[in-house]
């Protein structure tokens, strides 16, 4: 007979949590959803992290705020050493930090390669460095859930978007190796891939690209941060005979036959 409790007892409480890119958009919302469901969140990334530590304590939560660079692996080892020295173990890593190029056109022949490194530094080597400090103390801990942030653009093409699609297909790739490779260890693995939602990377384009990635999906609208923080937390709290998959969030796009 199994040992493990029922499901209408699986919590949040108290569980160790990190999440990267927690100074905005899905980030911000996935911290605030995690301490709101009694996790000792971390909030880090290379921004400020304080308004969304001061909203996740207004509601009741317990955070802290670390200045972390995914791209970089000692700002890693640095920031998971303070999380085991505050509560001796992570329970939790939600991989969430990413961007899109800014920096030249995202085509494989218009890229420039300073814009192509510097995307997948941040959205596919910062989640390989984020798994790489945590999951050596999830294994002697008795495991742990990592969930990592890709993309609809890695299960479809779009325009615009080559260093990203291979920087968040590469995530998916990434999480099911290591889903495999460490399962057994009880550290769960899965990946999310969203479509287009209403976060400051949106910022620069114009209402009609807002509307026509809205039309995109099968219910008519951006989603929202918190949407895709929902299926972060049931992983978290639920997933515990789930491992090596990847959840689109994207308002039935990957769904539909057509752009």
């Amino acid at each position: 007979m199994s040992d493990l409790p029922p499901l209408q007892e699986a919590t949040l409480r108290d569980k160790v949590a990190v999440v990267t890119g927690a100074a905005q958009g899905i980030g911000r919302a996935t911290a605030l959803r995690l301490a709101a469901e009694g996790a000792l969140v971390t909030c880090a990334d290379i921004k400020d992290t304080r308004e969304t530590v001061a909203l996740a304590e207004k509601e009741g939560g317990q955070a802290v705020g670390v200045e972390l660079d995914v791209r970089v692996a000692a700002d890693w080892e640095a920031g998971i050493a303070g999380v085991l020295e505050r509560h001796g173990r992570v329970d939790l890593l939600a991989n969430v930090a990413g961007i899109v190029n800014m920096q030249s056109e995202d085509t494989v022949v218009g890229l420039t390669e300073e814009a192509w490194d510097n995307v997948l530094a941040t959205d596919l080597k910062g989640i390989w460095l984020g798994m790489r400090a945590v999951i050596p103390s999830m294994i002697e801990a008795g495991g742990g859930r990592i969930v990592n942030i890709s993309s609809l653009a890695a299960l479809r093409g779009l325009p615009n978007l080559a260093s990203y699609s291979a920087a968040k297909g590469g995530v998916i790739g990434l999480t099911q190796q290591a889903a495999f490779e460490y399962g057994p260890r009880n550290v769960l693995v899965n990946a999310i891939a969203p479509g287009t939602i209403d976060t400051p990377i949106l910022g620069d384009i114009t209402p009609e690209m807002k509307a026509a990635n809205a039309r995109a999906h099968i219910i008519d609208r951006l989603g929202l941060p918190e949407e895709i923080a929902s299926m972060v937390a049931y992983l978290f709290r639920e997933g515990r005979f789930v491992t090596g998959q990847v959840y689109p969030v994207d308002g039935g796009w990957s769904a539909k036959g057509n752009y």
